[in-house]
């Protein structure tokens, strides 16, 4: 693969990633009933809003969920791993294995967030605690459901929460059962490397 090819890979990937995990992170907020008013959510909103609003003109929720911003998110993942795929001289993939891919690594993005989220926000406990910041405090919102379990299971230990500790465990797991279904459905090679969070 050419410098080119390889920048264009690189730019496609980068740029495409981002916007998918926009409008993933969009998702578990509303999920999580965060504030809509906060500065990121409003960005988050103005970034997204373009490509779903006519979206959710075709596409109802269900049962609370915004399933506009879950068929997005899973369409412009296929057209990001079919976009690689050209560049990369792969041609056009089949396109119902694009699919599952797409979704799997919709699962692999959410496990990424939430990852990435926690690791975030215990340094921002240890060096900034009780941080006013908006997005800190959307970031608490985030995490608050995914956390709830863990925290009514373990007790405070003396003032330190390990429940922390658990979710990275559960998380993990859920990593590897992931990356062993990805596995199974076929995306191996130079194909994982396009599947976003897997």
């Amino acid at each position: 693969m050419g410098a080119l090819n390889e920048i264009g890979l690189y730019v496609l990937q980068t740029l495409g990633s981002l916007y998918i995990a926009l409008i993933v992170i969009r998702f578990l907020l509303q999920l999580a009933r965060a504030d809509f008013y906060n500065p990121v959510s409003q960005f988050l909103v103005k970034a997204t809003n373009p490509l779903l609003l006519p979206l959710r003109k075709i596409i109802p929720g269900i049962f609370g969920l915004d399933m506009a911003c879950i068929v997005l998110a899973i369409v412009l993942h296929w057209l990001l791993i079919q976009g690689c795929a050209a560049i990369i001289g792969a041609g056009f993939l089949n396109p119902f294995h694009v699919l599952t891919w797409a979704i799997v690594g919709l699962v692999g993005i959410i496990l990424n967030i939430y990852k990435w989220g926690l690791l975030i926000s215990i340094i921002l406990s240890w060096i900034a605690p009780h941080n006013p910041n908006p997005a800190v405090l959307l970031l608490n919102q985030l995490l608050a459901p995914m956390m709830r379990p863990f925290r009514r299971l373990i007790p405070d230990m003396g003032g330190f929460d390990i429940s922390p500790i658990f979710a990275f465990l559960v998380l993990g797991i859920l990593g590897i059962l992931l990356s062993s279904l990805a596995y199974e459905v076929g995306i191996g090679g130079v194909v994982a490397s396009l599947v976003v969070g897997v």
